[in-house]
């Protein structure tokens, strides 16, 4: 008897370098084109059969930030309406941009 494809699951999770776990959209996440590529890449990343990825460079906070703004991303791409401003505060901006960089968004 074949074996059935494993099916993708609807959620990632996402481990700052603190150890905090975020669970997420498998949608939202798919925004970074790092987190895209790990998950969905023709690679074999063990990030694939795990379905988590663990970012050792990145903070609690931080990542958090990242997340709030996957699903913003996700929110108002090609929608009509006037698109708010996504906030940041300035005294994480650096460490955020650091951030956003590596994982693509």
């Amino acid at each position: 008897m074949a074996e059935e494809p494993k099916k993708e699951s609807d959620t990632v999770k996402l481990i700052s370098a603190d150890g905090h776990e975020f669970i997420v959209d498998r949608k939202a996440a798919m925004v970074s084109g790092t987190i895209k590529s790990m998950l969905s890449g023709p690679g074999t990343f063990a990030e694939q059969a795990l379905n988590e990825i663990k970012f050792r460079e990145i903070s609690t906070n931080i990542l958090e930030k990242v997340i709030q703004y996957f699903y913003y991303k996700l929110k108002y791409t090609n929608v009509a309406c006037e698109i708010p401003e996504f906030p940041i505060e300035p005294e994480i901006a650096l460490e955020l941009l650091m951030a956003s960089n590596f994982l693509d968004t």
